[in-house]
């Protein structure tokens, strides 16, 4: 896994150089870094928007008595795609706006393993065997002392 984010991170740099290097030659240094302007500018935009459509969804939930675990994600995504879209690059302004687009953020969502976090942790299963739980109270009588 170390390897391959290494990899990314050496490789995509390199991409988006050669990739500015010929959109610049076809219509221009100026227009090219007006175009990147113009992608930050509107990504910024698009992130406001959605981050905030976002948090309300979340609030309404909340208020429902619904966690809001999917909107976090969805946060997280929003997030990470301001930092792609703020990065200069049409490669990673691509990216940037792919998750920017709601039905993509759940596709990627629902790849996500849950199944693994919902069920308890095999160290402490495994110490208390199938046992069930039981609720207790304590209660406490303070004493005052007059």
């Amino acid at each position: 896994m170390l390897r391959i984010l290494f990899l990314l991170f050496i490789s995509i740099p390199l991409l988006e150089l050669w990739v500015l290097i010929e959109v610049g030659s076809g219509i221009g240094g100026l227009s090219t870094i007006a175009l990147c302007l113009l992608t930050a500018a509107l990504g910024g935009f698009l992130i406001r928007w959605q981050g905030m459509s976002t948090l309300l969804d979340a609030q309404k939930r909340m208020m429902h008595g619904e966690a809001p675990i999917e909107h976090g994600l969805h946060g997280l995504m929003i997030a990470f795609s301001g930092l792609l879209l703020f990065t200069p690059g049409f490669i990673t302004d691509s990216m940037g706006f792919l998750l920017l687009f709601p039905p993509f953020r759940r596709l990627l969502i629902n790849r996500i393993p849950t199944q693994k976090m919902n069920q308890p942790n095999s160290a402490t299963s495994s110490k208390r065997g199938n046992s069930e739980i039981i609720d207790a109270e304590i209660v406490t009588h303070d004493k005052h002392i007059l």
